[in-house]
């Protein structure tokens, strides 16, 4: 049955970047193709998702609802309340929208607006970062009309005949930095003639690599290289309070980098955790890179991630455990090594799913045609 345009579509995912941003990109490349479509996003109140998508030109509505902390704490007590006043409002915004479909990209919010969109007969499709399924997805795939994953072999954790590889959608400025280096470099005050290292640990930070460039900074003033380093919103005044002794000129620190498609053009080499949006995200950049996997997320799959592309020759890995005492040489070692550099941009670019945002919508408008 054909529906009338414009559609209205329902978009739920959240907590970090790797939830948030897939579903942006997702939204982006919707309207891109219904610029008249209407598209409300549901997160978690304090979350990032309450800054990032209203900056990217988006509606959201945000539920009182959080996860479990591993630690023993009073506001676990209150977990199930919240997934009851969330399931309850979800179900309230599903009515009121009337979405011709709905899509969660994971995170706490996802869960009970995928629940309350499959309650009221919403087609309903879910986007798995990962190459280990996370949690909510698991718990959804049963009742969604489809899974879309960045990942060959998911049928281990999704029914197989709802499951589509498309690859992660990545924001929509990132996917062509080619011709912006020399403004990227401008931009952060940089020399054009210095190599430049890209730090990252995610949209909270990672403390392994924030303390490891803390004991690197040295050798890589010493060299010469410059740093634009993301410490994380976590740790942005720390690691800014215990540098000292060091010459910061060509080091730039930030707690989060707005421009991230300037931040990879400006770079020659990226160091970075292995979560599968920064894999996404600089396979399409095609710069080497030296991951180090988190060693505290479910079934060690920043591991998993980082192997596929040291074995495709596209990547460094470091085990969080020696990043300290190797991250620097090893980084600056690489980064001078042209031929090396210039073979790991081929390897990793081969990897890159550019077209995966479209590839999402075209399963979004099958549902929502054959509904």
């Amino acid at each position: 049955m054909k529906i009338e345009q414009p559609y209205r579509l329902i978009i739920s995912g959240g907590g970090t970047g790797g939830h948030v941003f897939p579903a942006i990109a997702i939204a982006h490349a919707f309207r891109v193709r219904y610029p008249d479509s209407k598209i409300l996003f549901v997160g978690a109140n304090g979350k990032m998702e309450m800054t990032r998508v209203p900056e990217a030109g988006f509606e959201i509505i945000g539920l009182w609802i959080s996860g479990i902390t591993r630690s023993l704490s009073l506001s676990n007590v209150l977990v199930p309340f919240k997934l009851l006043f969330s399931y309850i409002k979800a179900i309230q915004v599903v009515r009121q929208f009337k979405p011709h479909a709905a899509v969660g990209t994971g995170g706490y919010a996802s869960g009970p607006v995928m629940l309350a969109a499959v309650r009221n007969n919403v087609p309903t499709l879910i986007q798995e970062q990962n190459s280990s399924a996370g949690l909510t997805n698991r718990k959804l795939a049963k009742k969604v009309n489809r899974v879309c994953v960045a990942y060959p072999k998911m049928e281990k954790y999704f029914p197989a005949e709802k499951v589509t590889l498309t690859g992660n959608p990545v924001r929509v400025d990132i996917v062509s930095t080619n011709d912006k280096r020399k403004m990227a470099l401008e931009y952060f005050g940089l020399k054009q003639d210095q190599k430049t290292v890209l730090v990252l640990g995610g949209s909270g930070g990672a403390l392994t690599i924030n303390q490891s460039m803390l004991a690197g900074l040295s050798k890589f003033s010493d060299a010469g290289v410059q740093v634009i380093w993301q410490t994380g919103r976590f740790y942005f005044e720390q690691m800014k309070g215990q540098v000292t002794g060091v010459n910061m000129k060509n080091v730039r620190m930030f707690d989060f980098v707005n421009r991230m498609d300037l931040a990879y053009a400006a770079s020659d080499l990226i160091i970075s955790r292995a979560g599968a949006l920064a894999i996404s995200e600089i396979t399409l950049v095609r710069k080497p890179a030296i991951f180090i996997p988190s060693p505290n997320v479910a079934d060690d799959h920043q591991t998993k991630n980082a192997t596929a592309l040291v074995e495709a020759g596209a990547a460094i890995l470091i085990k969080d455990k020696d990043a300290v005492a190797t991250l620097a040489g090893e980084a600056l070692k690489l980064i001078f090594d042209t031929d090396r550099c210039e073979t790991m941009s081929k390897n990793i670019g081969a990897l890159a799913r550019p077209k995966a945002a479209e590839e999402i919508v075209n399963e979004i408008e099958k549902l929502i045609q054959c509904n």
